[in-house]
């Protein structure tokens, strides 16, 4: 091939690239739908399957079946959740945070959005967000982020999830990196991470709707960008709960075309 070809196969290839990032960065993100409000989504008493508090540096396993959501509540607006987890059946499908962010163009994590897995299926979806404050980007904490927030050695996420992965025959390496919720993180002009903590209120909660059957490790750990000293945290709530069945409209469904085709994947697996 020509030097004159290669540069022309080049350019097409870049114009259909920003084709693609404008559909799925500003298309997308007007399909989204508004935030929930705090009051907004009651569970019904008797959707709730079982309920837990998971106490500052703390983690919780939790197994979900396919439409089943765990609502998680930052009851104090002072903690930050990481999240780990795996298909049920097969747990060499995990969490993938890369593809979460490439497929829908975005590392904003919010209502109407997905979490993937690393086989191109739907994990979960974001069926309920007051927060809209998440980060698929940093990672969880450390030893040594800790030592740093506290001045001693504490508990940490990286640690949490060794333990949890150990109690479900699982090690080191099946841990992928992992979700926050509620840690407000994002990116400035200099390409550099920044924290909002204007962003975080008692009382925010996410609905995590399961595409298919799950093992999450939730970690409630200091998130290693938070900026206070020692770090602040505070309880968090875990709802398992009944979600309604989705509908064929429904937005998180709907998204867009690369969306649709990751939940007729998923489907297949249960068909």
């Amino acid at each position: 091939m020509s030097a004159e070809r290669k540069r022309e196969v080049r350019e097409a290839n870049r114009r259909r690239y920003e084709e693609l990032r404008a559909a799925g960065q500003e298309g997308t993100s007007r399909g989204l739908p508004a935030a929930s409000a705090l009051d907004a989504a009651p569970i019904a008493p008797q959707a709730v399957i079982s309920r837990e508090e998971v106490a500052p540096g703390w983690y919780a396993t939790v197994r979900l079946r396919r439409a089943e959501a765990l609502r998680i509540v930052d009851d104090t607006g002072r903690s930050s959740v990481s999240m780990i987890g795996w298909r049920e059946e097969e747990s060499s499908e995990r969490v993938n945070c890369a593809d979460t962010v490439k497929v829908q163009w975005s590392a904003a994590l919010t209502k109407g959005r997905v979490i993937l897995s690393d086989m191109g299926r739907v994990f979960m979806s974001l069926v309920e967000d007051s927060s809209g404050a998440h980060d698929l980007l940093v990672g969880g904490s450390t030893p040594a982020s800790t030592l740093e927030a506290f001045g001693a050695r504490s508990r940490n996420s990286h640690e949490n999830f060794i333990a949890a992965a150990a109690k479900v025959g699982l090690g080191l390496r099946d841990i992928p990196p992992c979700v926050s919720f509620f840690a407000p993180v994002s990116v400035d002009a200099k390409g550099a991470f920044a924290w909002d903590a204007k962003r975080k209120r008692p009382g925010d909660f996410v609905d995590l709707r399961a595409e298919m059957n799950v093992i999450v490790v939730l970690s409630n750990c200091a998130h290693p960008l938070d900026p206070a000293r020692p770090a602040a945290s505070g309880p968090v709530t875990l709802i398992r709960h009944r979600a309604p069945a989705a509908a064929p409209d429904d937005p998180c469904r709907t998204l867009s075309p690369e969306i649709v085709r990751a939940f007729a994947f998923t489907d297949r697996l249960y068909a």
